[in-house]
């Protein structure tokens, strides 16, 4: 067998998440269609993680198998453009080691989420607008008790059935670009919901409805119900997964 990294970015608006739903449209039903018909092969693949619904991912990575190694990796490319929609574009498809994996693999994922100071008819699919505008100040000395802790559990989906909630955050902070506040946040693992849990409990920060004490005490009460609101999925995006330089063939 051979097995293939396949880099892609999607617009997630109008899907499930990525991953395969019973009866709802995912970006991984989309792709094995694809590659089924392409390759005239059932081909499943396996994607670095899952996004929730409306979650969108500007660098993604699965990884597929075939029983024999592909010829032409750029035309392949190409066909994919060519039968996926609008809101899936395929960038690049390289061979890898045998044990390679696109979720177990990763050593980090970065995301990042998008506050719209003002109203934009340009960005509102993919910036959230909330009224009054958070400080980021207060929600930058808030976002760095995170990087102090290693259990989620406060931030974590319910019954999500992860084995630990334990995670190593990387990076946490907002900053201001043009007419957004962005919120970056890299970690080794994400629990479902975490990021937009942990922003929707950051803006009650900003906005002065909760102090950076406060949210210290959510982290540590390991307590779902203790944090606010998930902010909406709308504005979150996967920018960027990190893996061993030695993972290509």
């Amino acid at each position: 067998m051979a097995r293939y990294f396949i880099e892609l970015a999607y617009n997630g608006s109008g899907y499930s998440g990525w991953q395969l739903q019973p009866n709802a449209p995912s970006v991984q039903a989309d792709l094995n269609r694809a590659l089924t018909l392409l390759l005239k092969q059932e081909s499943f693949t396996t994607g670095a993680g899952r996004t929730d619904a409306g979650v969108h991912a500007s660098f993604f990575v699965a990884h597929f198998d075939t029983p024999r190694p592909l010829a032409s990796l750029d035309t392949l490319v190409r066909q994919l453009n060519g039968i996926l929609g609008k809101q899936i574009a395929i960038r690049a498809i390289y061979p890898v080691i045998d044990e390679a994996h696109a979720r177990f693999s990763a050593l980090s994922r970065t995301y990042t989420y998008h506050l719209a100071k003002e109203k934009d008819p340009f960005t509102y699919p993919f910036a959230l607008r909330v009224r009054p505008l958070p400080d980021p100040r207060r929600m930058n000395e808030a976002a760095s008790l995170l990087l102090e802790n290693e259990d989620f559990t406060s931030f974590a989906r319910l019954h999500s059935g992860a084995k630990t909630n334990r995670c190593r955050v990387l990076k946490a902070s907002w900053e201001e670009r043009d007419d957004q506040l962005v919120f970056t946040i890299q970690s080794d693992r994400f629990l479902r919901n975490m990021v937009r849990a942990i922003v929707g409990t950051l803006l009650l920060v900003g906005q002065g409805k909760a102090s950076i004490e406060e949210f210290r005490r959510v982290i540590e009460a390991k307590d779902r119900c203790k944090a606010g609101s998930s902010a909406p999925g709308h504005a979150l995006f996967l920018r960027a997964i990190e893996y061993p330089c030695n993972i290509k063939k």
